[in-house]
């Protein structure tokens, strides 16, 4: 028996096997939880109290209530880039290391983001459900007009590695890009106030994480100082936003389409959002390439390795 066997590792939702491979050809005794959707608190005291690793998701709320039963529990790989599910404090009283997934899922986002800006901007949600309702009866001149790209201005509200990937992307549809962000940054594009990228752009996309000065940044006086008729994109985190005043928007008009990956209240979905013909809703994909999971997964098992390993991690967090 190897030392890894003496070592097991919980995963809370299953991740593409080649994660799964990589710790189990290592020797870990690795347990999956069968199913999928959130986890019960009680499944996550014992494994943090059972095994000594730990791969998790951003659903799974690992606050200090819940760390506080880390008897055994060493590392745990956070199978996401963001970590505003773990009380990181907490995590680093429990002297758990805390990890994620940077980089290896940038493109996909971003690719996610510019789908979304796209599809909203050409109306193609509501031009296919028309073509299979089979109202399509032959071209017309105003059918399904959309908003476009070409010489349109992107403003870019957080600058990190997805933003960064996303205004590449939205530059080379002949856009100007604009972007916002807390500190400076050397990129091709300008750097401006919040309020001048909220005046001046037709498209806006969010790419910061959740912190507790971003909550509910984007709220109904943020979105009252929009240009009428923006095309408004979050693939970062749903509650960035205040969703009641973006239904306003959308109602009113001063948000002509949103497209939607995350949502505040995630899983749960406002009604009125489902019900309008106007957003495009998505089951939070950002990063659901086969490329991108995949070097999620074995980033996370890797830096469970190194940690039970002694060395340092990868990525770490804490």
């Amino acid at each position: 028996m190897t030392q890894n066997e003496l070592k097991k590792i919980y995963i809370t939702q299953r991740i593409p096997e080649i994660g799964i491979r990589f710790l189990t050809d290592l020797g870990y005794h690795v347990d999956i939880r069968p199913g999928e959707g959130l986890i019960q608190p009680a499944m996550l005291r014992k494994a943090l109290k059972d095994y000594d690793g730990m791969i998790s998701m951003l659903s799974d709320t690992l606050d200090a209530k819940i760390l506080s039963h880390a008897v055994k529990c060493r590392v745990i790989a956070q199978y996401a880039v963001g970590v505003n599910n773990i009380d990181l404090n907490a995590a680093k009283d429990h002297e758990i290391t805390v990890t994620n997934t940077p980089d290896v899922l940038t493109e996909a986002t971003a690719e996610l983001a510019m789908a979304l800006v796209l599809g909203a901007s050409r109306r193609l949600i509501p031009a296919d459900r028309f073509t299979r309702e089979g109202k399509f009866t032959g071209w017309g001149p105003l059918l399904f007009l959309g908003k476009g790209l070409d010489g349109k201005t992107v403003g870019v509200v957080g600058m990190g590695r997805i933003g960064q990937a996303f205004a590449r992307m939205a530059a080379a549809f002949n856009c100007r890009v604009i972007f916002h962000s807390r500190t400076s940054q050397k990129t091709p594009y300008n750097q401006v106030d919040l309020d001048t990228l909220l005046r001046e752009s037709d498209v806006i996309s969010l790419h910061l994480p959740l912190t507790d000065s971003s909550r509910h940044m984007v709220d109904l006086e943020c979105f009252n100082r929009m240009k009428d008729g923006v095309v408004f994109v979050n693939t970062a985190r749903g509650p960035i936003v205040h969703e009641a005043a973006l239904v306003k928007a959308l109602k009113s008009g001063k948000v002509s389409y949103a497209g939607l990956d995350v949502y505040e209240f995630e899983p749960r979905i406002r009604k009125e959002l489902l019900d309008m013909e106007n957003v495009i809703v998505l089951p939070h994909i950002g990063s659901a390439t086969e490329k991108a999971r995949d070097d999620m997964a074995l980033l996370a098992a890797r830096n469970i390795h190194a940690v039970l390993s002694g060395k340092p991690a990868e990525t770490p967090v804490t």
